[in-house]
């Protein structure tokens, strides 16, 4: 049986909130780092991309609907960047882990922030 449409969009609205906690992730895991200490800090360097994965990992899961939603986060190159780091697991380019951290989470963060605020969660069902 086909799943309910207002459960489908809970669930998008639910991922997008993986999604934004897990850039906040990264934020917090560059905060007072530089990029060679990916190098040199094998548990930074791997939580920093398992956090990437699960953005992307998110991001492939949301519906055509709510992608349209959430309209300015750039939907193709998340899913490709998770693509990248599980299927390429062996040659990951640690600068360009880098540059997502510092430079191309901060704007997913604000995309989701603003799309959030025009989607409200439900409120929970009383018992």
């Amino acid at each position: 049986m086909p799943r309910d449409p207002t459960q489908r969009r809970l669930d998008d609205r639910i991922r997008g909130e993986h999604m934004l906690k897990a850039a906040r992730d990264v934020v917090l895991m560059a905060t007072n780092r530089v990029r060679g200490d990916l190098d040199t800090d094998m548990i930074l360097r791997r939580a920093m991309v398992n956090a990437i994965q699960d953005i992307g990992e998110a991001a492939n899961q949301i519906t055509e609907v709510g992608k349209a939603r959430m309209s300015a986060v750039p939907w193709k190159q998340l899913v490709g960047m998770r693509h990248r780091l599980v299927h390429g697991y062996d040659a990951i380019n640690l600068d360009t882990v880098w540059q997502v951290a510092t430079h191309e989470v901060q704007p997913l963060i604000a995309a989701l922030e603003c799309a959030f605020a025009s989607w409200p969660l439900p409120d929970p069902p009383l018992d």
